[in-house]
């Protein structure tokens, strides 16, 4: 029997991310440095680990609700209402989930299938694409442009709707340009979308990585809270990356159904990561402000190194990556990528990974030292001046 044969057409169509085999070849190397890894080199905060190892200590290793210990949706409450100006009902209106990751799948599955379209600005986070095609959904993607700072336009929007368009997914700060989307940009947004049948996904996992003025979520315009599914978690901000954990906050009924995708497929989420969770939210600000400002420095070398190489490269505000425009070295976002990976040992991951419109262009993250950025800089100012020689 062939296996394979029994396995459905639309996942085996769907190929795999295109990150993965830049991280298989690193790891054979020595002397590499990994400009690659969208994860914070910083440890999470001492407060946060010794939260999980007490709640291991004291045997509170049961499940949870399926929603989330509501200590922990009250914090979230908490936090969504003085961070960002959303209020949201923690017993009705928020999800506790396995990282954002869970938020975006459940969420699509709920609204997506076969038939319907779900549009996507991209580049993007290499899950949107999978998630939708994983529904039996149409991946509808619109190209954002360096030009345009990587900003979803409204024209651009409005020409990628059709009747078949069951949800939209924005993702700011974004992933991985590092671009972001202000109130005012927004607005423009909300006007193509404020009349129309449409769920909008709202992927804000970097909100707190915003290095020029205020988050905002285009769930805070009153037109829109009820159409939009806010996902977020504590991977980026408070260094939990391996604790897997994030959230959902939505509409109640909207709500009620996802609670039950996930109480089927998942059951809850880790109760040690929850425990821990309640004191990221209760005492971390601190933490989270002493790492932006390390990442806002580590942020303006990198932009000033890739500009020195010879690269265009606008200023990201948001998240922790640098998106070049290698178009100038007549080299595709691939050829780049593997060549300065071979001949320098910089990882860098192509473009073209994050969707067609990415190509021409490189992700690189300073979620790393200083140290491994100033060297990675000097190497691939010695490639480009190779490569343009």
């Amino acid at each position: 029997m062939n296996m394979k044969e029994k396995i459905k057409p639309h996942i085996l169509a769907t190929p795999p991310s295109g990150i993965r085999k830049y991280f298989d070849l690193i790891n054979e190397m020595k002397d590499a440095i990994s400009l690659g890894i969208g994860e914070p080199d910083f440890e999470t905060p001492w407060s946060i680990r010794e939260e999980g190892i007490y709640s291991l200590e004291k045997g509170k290793t049961f499940y949870s609700s399926n929603a989330g210990f509501i200590e922990l949706r009250y914090e979230i409450a908490n936090y969504m209402k003085n961070r960002f100006n959303l209020e949201y009902n923690p017993q009705s209106e928020i999800l506790v989930t396995v990282g954002g990751s869970e938020a975006i799948d459940i969420t699509l599955r709920a609204f997506a299938g076969p038939g319907d379209e779900v549009v996507i600005p991209e580049p993007s986070f290499v899950a949107y694409k999978g998630c939708t095609l994983f529904t039996g959904a149409t991946p509808v993607p619109v190209e954002l442009k360096a030009e345009d700072r990587f900003k979803l336009k409204p024209r651009q929007l409005l020409d990628a709707i059709t009747d078949k368009t069951k949800a939209i997914i924005i993702g700011y700060p974004n992933n991985p340009t590092g671009a972001t989307m202000d109130y005012d940009d927004y607005k423009a947004i909300v006007e193509v979308l404020k009349d129309k049948d449409i769920m909008v996904i709202s992927d804000e996992i970097y909100a707190e990585l915003t290095y020029r003025g205020r988050h905002a979520s285009i769930a805070q315009f009153p037109e829109m809270k009820e159409k939009t599914i806010v996902i977020n978690g504590f991977s980026k901000a408070f260094a939990m990356t391996g604790w897997r954990l994030g959230f959902a906050c939505g509409q109640p009924d909207v709500m009620e159904q996802l609670k039950k995708i996930h109480q089927y497929a998942i059951m809850c989420a880790p109760t040690t990561a929850q425990f821990a969770a309640v004191e990221a939210l209760k005492n971390g600000e601190p933490e989270v402000r002493r790492m932006v400002e390390e990442y806002n420095r580590r942020r303006l070398v990198m932009v000033d190194g890739f500009r020195k190489a010879g690269l265009d490269c606008f200023e990201p505000v948001g998240a922790f990556y640098v998106f070049p425009d290698l178009r100038s070295t007549g080299l595709s976002s691939d050829e780049f990528c593997e060549r300065l990976l071979m001949e320098e040992k910089v990882l860098m991951v192509p473009g073209n990974a994050f969707g067609d419109s990415g190509e021409g262009f490189a992700r690189a993250t300073y979620a790393t030292s200083l140290d491994n950025i100033r060297e990675a800089l000097a190497r691939i100012r010695r490639f480009v001046d190779k490569v343009k020689s």
